[in-house]
C-alpha cells in the first residue's frame, strides 16, 4: 500500500535497503545529467563526471563549473550522445 503512494520510495538505512530507486527518484525530480569529459586521445572519464542541471547545461555553463578562466578560453567543444543535436 505504501509503495502507491506518490512521491514516495520506502528505504531502511539499518539494512541499506532501495537506496538505488531512492537515487534514481532524486536523480529524476532534479533534473540532473552527467557529462563524462575526453582529453584528446585518450578514453572519457567516466569515474568522474560533471554534474549538470538539464536547464543550466550550456557549454558555458559546464565551463563554468570546471573552472571560470575555462570560459574566456573557450573555443569550441565536440558534443555526441543520446540527446546530442548533430553528431561529430
Amino acid at each position: 500500500m505504501l509503495d502507491k503512494v506518490p512521491h514516495y520510495v520506502p528505504v531502511s538505512a539499518k539494512d541499506e535497503w532501495n537506496f538505488d530507486e531512492l537515487m534514481a527518484k532524486i536523480w529524476d525530480y532534479l533534473d540532473l545529467i552527467r557529462i563524462y569529459t575526453k582529453p584528446k586521445g585518450q578514453i572519457p572519464d567516466y569515474e568522474a563526471p560533471v554534474i549538470l542541471s538539464r536547464k543550466d547545461s550550456t557549454i558555458l555553463d559546464f565551463c563554468g563549473k570546471l573552472h571560470k578562466s575555462l570560459i574566456n578560453d573557450y573555443a569550441y567543444a565536440k558534443i555526441w550522445g543520446m540527446s546530442a543535436k548533430h553528431n561529430p
